[in-house]
Order: structure tokens, then sequence, then C-alpha cells
């Protein structure tokens, strides 16, 4: 059994002259991160490894969070790779995650991942939103073999407000 964890990155400021990459989360983005992040411990499985884009905020959504599940931000897998916004690239990238890691919880971008959650969920999701939560499960061994899951939860920031 596989589990993934995608995550979008927080709401981002658009307001400075930035490059994509560098863009900042925004207070509200800041305070959705850690709202998701405070109400999804249930949901998590016991062990997992934790991957995030480069970008800053993918990696600050992801810092936010593991100091909330307790997981230590040293250990975060922060990957160039992720910062994709085709579905296509972010399945190739899943696919290629070691065997030994069975629960993974990725943090990246629209709208990779809103079409990954569509192509491999049971649920149809118009858009994953701004730090929105979707857990899916694949009955197999290897992340090459993932085919169509199961979407076992979505916790989305405004439901929780």
């Amino acid at each position: 059994m596989k589990n993934l964890i995608l995550i979008r990155h927080a709401k981002s400021s658009w307001d400075s002259p930035v490059n994509d990459i560098d863009r900042l989360l925004e207070k509200r983005g800041i305070d959705d991160a850690h709202l998701v992040s405070s109400n999804v411990h249930e949901f998590l499985p016991k062990s997992f490894t934790i991957c995030s884009s480069t970008a800053k905020r993918a990696a600050s959504t992801a810092i936010i969070f593991a100091q909330n599940i307790h997981f230590p931000v040293e250990s975060i897998v922060f990957s160039k790779q992720l910062y994709t916004f085709d579905g296509k690239q972010l399945e190739k990238i899943i696919k290629s995650f070691d065997k030994v890691a069975d629960n993974v919880i990725l943090f990246g971008h629209n709208a990779a991942i809103t079409d990954f959650v569509n192509k491999f969920g049971d649920v149809l999701i118009t858009n994953v939103p701004t730090a929105g939560f979707v857990s899916i499960s694949f009955d197999t061994n290897c992340w090459t073999k993932i085919s169509k899951g199961k979407t076992n939860k979505i916790v989305n920031p405004k439901d929780l407000k």
C-alpha cells in the first residue's frame, strides 16, 4: 500500500516584483497553512516522508506543516523538480519515488496537483485550493505501478473557518 498526501502551497503574494519561484506567502496563506496543518493529525500515517518544491511559497508551507505536525524541518526533502505546474511531470516524479517510502506528503503547485488528484483519485475536484490537502491511497507496493487510487480525505481551509 502506498499513501500520498498532496498539499498545494498556501496563498502567496503577487505584490512584490520578484521571480515566481521567490514569491512569499501572504498573511492569509500563513494563517491557512497553520489552520489546515493543525486539523489533519488524525489523517496522517504514523511515519512519512515530506517532499517540497523549492519555490519559497511551497517550502514555507511545508515548514509550517512540519512544525505543526511535529516533523523535523531538517528532514524535509526539497526538490527543484517539484517546481512544476504540469500534471504529467508531477506523475513522473511521484512514480520515481523510492519503493521504501510507503507514505509521502508532497507540497507543490497547481495545475499539477489538481490534474494528478483527478487522474489518480476517485473524487473529482474542480480545483485544489491553496493550502488544500488531499490524501490518496494506492493498492500497490511500488510507486511505478500506481493507478486509480482511493481519495481518503480532502481538507480545504474554507471548510475549517
